[in-house]
């Protein structure tokens, strides 16, 4: 009896295996539930597709039948996302930086794990790119205005610090929030810096997955990881009467002479 209760779910997981298309895995992959460090996409695929969270021909999270109506953010030093159901995991100074793998053009991805990792782990790609960096990753959206505020101050930062041992990243939710109510027109991330002078990397969370790993529900959210993938800064909105330049230089100056 046991031997063929064996049997019965061999068979029956591999029938679900061989229904899954590599659309809907791809698919899978760019979501909040899909975790690189976690093992097999397709056992989680599955997994997640059992327990009603994915939806297994699109590979699409499942989404709730009542979305609540929602209105736009207002200008202020921080943008919030209304009606935004993501839980805010309060990351701090000395904390582990969550993983992500996001796309930074078409077939194109960014590790975060190509450039930082926890101490005593290898990068992900010791035999290409050895060199341990400090990571500087904001989140931001085209609709949200302090992070417009914001922007040219990083600029200013990239320019000065890109050729040493520190990567500097924009993580994109336009297209994330474009069914919110009032930005379904907001202009996409690209084309749209390229016009004010931005030539910071862009990373595109087009399905949410860093906004919810790092619970960026307002705008913008700056984080400064150091080479062993431990947060160093943590900053929530944009404030005008700081010295938002001289902040960050003295933690990148820091954490870039570390070895």
């Amino acid at each position: 009896m046991i031997k063929l209760i064996f049997l019965i779910v061999v068979t029956v997981s591999s029938v679900q295996a061989q229904d899954v298309t590599k659309e809907a895995l791809d698919s899978f992959k760019q979501s909040a539930l899909y975790d690189p460090d976690a093992g097999s996409a397709l056992t989680q695929f599955l997994n997640a597709t059992n327990s009603g969270k994915i939806d297994a021909l699109s590979g699409l999270p499942v989404q709730p039948d009542k979305v609540d109506p929602v209105e736009p953010a207002q200008d202020g030093e921080v943008a919030v996302i209304p009606s935004d159901s993501t839980e805010d995991p309060g990351l701090k100074i000395g904390d582990l930086a969550p993983s992500w793998a996001l796309m930074s053009g078409p077939g194109k991805f960014e590790f975060l794990k190509t450039w930082t990792e926890e101490r005593g782990k290898r990068l992900r790609k010791p035999s290409t790119q050895p060199i341990r960096h400090v990571v500087l990753m904001s989140f931001f959206a085209t609709w949200c205005k302090p992070c417009m505020k914001e922007l040219p101050h990083l600029q200013n930062l990239y320019e000065k610090y890109k050729d040493g041992p520190i990567k500097f990243f924009l993580i994109d939710i336009t297209e994330a929030t474009r069914t919110v109510k009032g930005w379904e027109d907001s202009p996409k991330a690209g084309p749209f810096l390229e016009k004010k002078g931005i030539t910071i990397p862009i990373l595109y969370d087009s399905r949410a997955v860093a906004k919810e790993r790092y619970g960026a529900k307002t705008l913008p959210r700056l984080y400064i990881v150091d080479k062993y993938r431990i947060i160093q800064l943590a900053k929530i909105g944009f404030h005008e009467d700081e010295d938002f330049e001289g902040e960050l230089s003295e933690v990148i100056e820091r954490l870039t002479a570390v070895e």
